[in-house]
Formats: C-alpha cells, structure tokens, sequence
C-alpha cells in the first residue's frame, strides 16, 4: 500500500497492484457514475431515475440538468479536485448537484442537515469548500442567514447557493445556475481512482473526521447490495435517511444510475406516508436506521397493509434489537427485514442475511453475512481471536475509505497489512455472519469484569413500555463503574429500576449487568445519523453522580 496524492491535494491510500486485480475481476469497474448516468439518457431517456414530492426526473432530463449546472460551475472557474458542499433535505436538486460534481471531476461534501453554524464553518473549513447548496429555510432554520454570517470566516467559499428561496447579499439562486446559458466545457476526463467524496463521520467521541471515498470505493458497497438482495433493473427503491449520509447518497443518488434502479426520497420521515408510498409505488427496497423499521411496522399495523411488494428491508446504523426484525417479518407479507452492519469508512460490511428460505432467527440474532469485505476479530495486540471470541472488528475491501484527509488519522486507523480498525466490538459465527456487542470504548468494566452494553440494552429493549434504551457505564465507588439504563418510555408506559431489575432476573440476565440506576429520558443525545451519543451521556450520568442527584 502507497500513499498518493490525489487532484484534490489530498494524500490516500493506494495499491496499484490490489486495483489492477481488482479492475481484471469486475470487482472495481473502471467507470464514473456520469458514464453509466451517459449510457442510461441515451438508452433509456424517459425512464424514471428519482422522484420527490409527486415530482419525477427521468434519466435524460437528469443529465441535462446536471450539464448546466456543470457548465454554470465551470464558467464560474470550478477545476477537478475543487469540493463543493451541499447541506439540503432529500430534494430533487441534490440529482442535477452530484451529475455536476461528477462532469467535472469536483469532490462533492454532503452534510446533514441538523448541522449548524459551528459544525458546518468547522467542515467547509477543514475541507477548503469552493460552494456551498443550502435551502434558504428548512425545519425553522434559516439555512441562509447562517452562511451570510460564517461566510466571511472562509475564504476559499467562492459561492454560497441557495435552492427554493431568496438568496442574502452575496448569494445566488439555485435555478438561476441551472438556468445559465454557459457554454458547455470540454468535459474533463476523470479518473475512476480520483477522490470523489469527502463525508465527516458523526462520531461518537466528538472528533469528526473528513472519509475519503473514490469513484469506484463509493459505488462499490450497493452493487453487492443488488447482487446479494435479488434486485433488478427498474425496482423502486424509497429512501429516507439523508443524503448528508453515507446511506441516502449512495442508494438515493448513485445507485440509480449505476444500476437503473428508481429512487423515491423522503424529504422527511412520515412513517404513514412511507407506507402509502409504498403500497402505491410498488416499492421493492429500503435501508434505513432502527426507528425507521420501528416506525414503518406500527404505520402498517395502523394501516391494515402488509406490504406486500416490500422485498428488502436493511436496517443499521444503530443497535437493532432482534425482537423488531421478528415483529418486522412477522407483518410484512413477502418481504424480510435484516441487519446490516457498516460504517462511513466501510458501508455495508456485511449484507444481511437475506436468503431464499427466508432464515429469520439468523437475519434477527447476527448483524449479517460478510460479503466483499475481508474481516478478521482481534484481541488487543492485534492477534486473531478464536471463533464466537470477542474482540475488536478490524475490515478491509474494494468498498473501503482511501483514508482521511489527516493522514495522522489514517495512519491511526489502519494496521500493517491495511486493515481499517472499525472501533466496533463483537465475534464471527459458524456461518460466516458477525455480530456486534458494542464499541470498543462502549465497554462498561464493573469491578474489572467487562461488561457488553449491547447485550443490556438488548435485554431492555423487550421490557414492556420502553421505546428506546443505552446502556453506560456510572462511576461507583467500589466498583469504579457499574450499569445505568437510560430510557424513552411509550406513551403512558411507566417503569421503575425495581420492575426494571426483576425482568431482567426473569430474562435470566447476569446480576453484575442489571443496572443500578434508571435515568427515564424523553430524547436522547445523538450523532447527524441518529446514533445515540453514549459519550455524552456518560458526562450527564457522571455529573448527577457528582451532584448528588444519583447515588453511587
């Protein structure tokens, strides 16, 4: 492995060899997203390729717009290898946006919308951001004035657009960039190798870091999906996780022109509308965090539908109890739901286990069968560990992160042989699936016995009236640390640590995991991918034990 400069002035990984293989298997194609977006407006230019809000886009019409705006960018002096960001819901525009990116070779740097001010100069900053997309107001914030305000703090921010609005001083409406009359370039040629994404993680320790992915890495993870999921050209697809994230960009704006696919976003999560979009569109597949599943299957109940085309449903991201994929495959009528299991740096480690003879307790009980990926589980000194072993997951594949724009980072993440080490904690099964018991720095140590706050929040997650729970570890006086659950309740569900304490006796759960405080929440603190913040929570839990609200 060689580290090599890209046009984007970034230094990343790079074997020349592993990509020759690579390239020679099919593994990695060797193409851009733009030849693919080409073949597909000449072959099939009606065909629907993402629709929003009632509004469809076809494939001919996609690149269309996305030569415009190319052309706009180029005649403003956008070269390959310059960023340009966008912070803006799952809306039509995002299409035309990454088309543009991919034209002239730019890097595009999707940010999630819940970002605000602090967060977003940080990344436009670090990522030295020629453009930023923004809507003018979205959720009550007013998207706008905050970049007329950091603006001045970034002098590489060339321009500031703003879609469905009324762009401040100094900013620019969207569609009048689409609208422009430029003349179109001559198109660039852009390596498949080049830099083609840069995603800051969420994190759950607080340190963002700036992901790295290539043409070909960031494609790479849903062409297995549609392998491995029985998918075929022209399935609907809906998605609502957001296209700031890993997961709505790649299988809401790249997959369809990679694979011919239709996707349907959300620009917001309505689990009643997702089901009537559903039934009504004859949706095959989504991908989606746990309260997306949770959600999805009460509308339907609520509904009296059963979903009948939903073939697909990938769920990750965050803890998914088992209990909620057997509800899940219980209501829906052909359709299974499973867990999947990867990272900004490596989507989709694993693929669930999605088979012809629909194995349930295995789609509900391991995070997926590996595919793609190589995957080993070692003890601290990096040594493999025995299978069904606990130990720390460390991964590498042709899906995989080129590194991080901070080259100390990358040299952190990857061991010798070019393994990334995920941070993620759990152990292989005999059927070639993994399963997660928590992060590495998520272990809760109670008298010197480690302790798996998986497996806790597991066990709370089927007591009767909690909606969501995280288990962290509380400073005890004794035992250094021991178990504190933290807990939403459902509407009118109530529960004391006591009635807490005697299920988990009944489940037959271990007496050093029962907790021994319940902290009953109405909202936890979370990461832009709706991933609790444990580390957060551990400083809330800490302090009430220093005040005195919490006895150790």
């Amino acid at each position: 492995m060689e580290m090599k400069r890209d046009v984007s002035g970034w230094s990343i990984r790079f074997d020349p060899a592993q990509a020759r293989d690579w390239r020679a298997a099919g593994i990695w194609r060797d193409r851009t997203t733009v030849a693919d977006a080409r073949r597909l407006a000449e072959t099939r230019p009606d065909d629907i390729c993402v629709s929003e809000g009632g509004v469809d886009l076809t494939f001919g019409d996609a690149l269309a717009r996305g030569e415009r705006l190319a052309a706009a960018l180029w005649d403003r002096g956008f070269r390959p290898g310059d960023v340009i960001s966008f912070q803006i819901p799952n809306w039509l525009e995002a299409v035309a946006i990454n088309l543009a990116a991919g034209l002239l070779g730019l890097v595009v740097n999707p940010i999630v919308s819940i970002y605000r001010a602090r967060e977003v100069r940080t990344i436009l900053a670090d990522c030295r951001a020629k453009a930023i997309l923004i809507p003018e107001v979205f959720r009550g914030h007013d998207h706008a004035e905050m970049l007329a305000r950091i603006a001045p703090d970034l002098p590489d921010l060339d321009l500031v657009a703003v879609l469905r609005g009324t762009p401040r001083a100094g900013q620019q409406a969207f569609d009048d960039l689409l609208a422009s009359i430029a003349p179109a370039p001559p198109w660039p040629t852009v390596p498949p190798q080049a830099i083609k994404m840069v995603l800051y993680t969420s994190g759950t320790t607080g340190r963002p870091k700036a992901v790295l992915h290539s043409h070909e890495t960031v494609t790479r993870a849903f062409y297995v999906s549609f392998d491995a999921w029985d998918l075929a050209a022209g399935d609907r697809i809906i998605m609502p996780s957001p296209i700031g994230h890993v997961t709505g960009y790649c299988y809401g704006l790249e997959m369809p022109f990679n694979l011919h696919t239709h996707s349907i976003l959300m620009e917001r999560w309505d689990p009643d509308e997702a089901v009537r979009l559903i039934d009504a569109h004859e949706v095959r597949m989504t991908v989606g965090a746990t309260p997306f599943l949770a959600e999805l299957v009460e509308a339907a109940e609520r509904a009296g539908s059963r979903l009948p085309s939903l073939a697909i449903f990938a769920c990750g991201g965050a803890a998914v109890p088992p209990s909620l994929i057997r509800r899940a495959n219980a209501r829906f009528a052909n359709g299974m739901a499973f867990r999947v299991y990867g990272s900004s740096e490596a989507p989709m480690v694993t693929q669930g286990f999605f088979t012809k003879n629909r194995d349930e307790d295995l789609a509900a009980d391991t995070d997926g069968r590996i595919l793609d990926f190589e995957v080993r589980i070692v003890d601290d000194a990096g040594c493999d560990v025995a299978l069904g072993s606990e130990g720390e997951i460390v991964v590498r594949g042709p899906a995989l992160t080129c590194g991080y724009a901070d080259t100390d980072q990358t040299a952190e993440a990857f061991d010798e042989d070019g393994f990334f080490r995920t941070g993620d904690v759990g152990y292989r099964t005999a059927d070639d699936g993994v399963v997660i018991t928590g992060r590495k720095k998520d272990i809760i140590i109670r008298g010197g016995e480690n302790l798996s706050a998986k497996e806790i929040e597991d066990a709370l997650h089927r007591f009767p009236g909690i909606q969501e729970a995280a288990a962290v570890s509380m400073p005890h006086r004794r035992l250094g640390e021991t178990v504190c659950a933290v807990a939403i309740l459902g509407d009118g569900a109530k529960a004391a640590l006591s009635d807490v304490v005697d299920f988990l006796k009944a489940e037959g759960i271990a007496r050093q995991k029962f907790p021994e405080h319940l902290e009953i929440v109405t909202d936890m603190p979370r990461t832009a991918s709706g991933k609790i913040r444990k580390d957060l929570l551990r400083v809330i839990i800490a302090e009430k034990v220093e005040n005195g609200e919490i006895a150790p």
